[in-house]
């Protein structure tokens, strides 16, 4: 099991369209992914447990990963939750 900290970038937060990247990006993943802050946890496959969580620009973030590529995930992870999104793409 790994943990490992972000902060979240993105200037509108983590949204319905990140939560939707994340979803997709995660969604083959064989092990178990948590996201805990403040105001709770959730698991990150669920698009209204990672909203319900209110993941504001410069929310710090823990998140759990436990299962095969332990660490690659964790880094992956880290990199969704401090991409900047631009929805629409420029």
């Amino acid at each position: 099991m790994i943990k490992i900290k972000a902060t979240v970038q993105n200037d509108a937060g983590i949204h319905c369209r990140p939560t939707a990247v994340i979803i997709k990006t995660i969604g083959d993943y064989a092990g178990t992914i948590d996201v805990s802050c403040e105001s709770g946890s959730a698991n990150p496959r669920s698009m209204l447990g990672l909203m319900s969580l209110g993941l504001a620009k410069g929310t710090v973030v823990e998140i759990t990963v436990d299962g095969p590529d332990e660490q690659a995930w964790s880094v992956k992870m880290k990199e969704l939750f401090e991409f900047h999104f631009d929805f629409p793409p420029a």
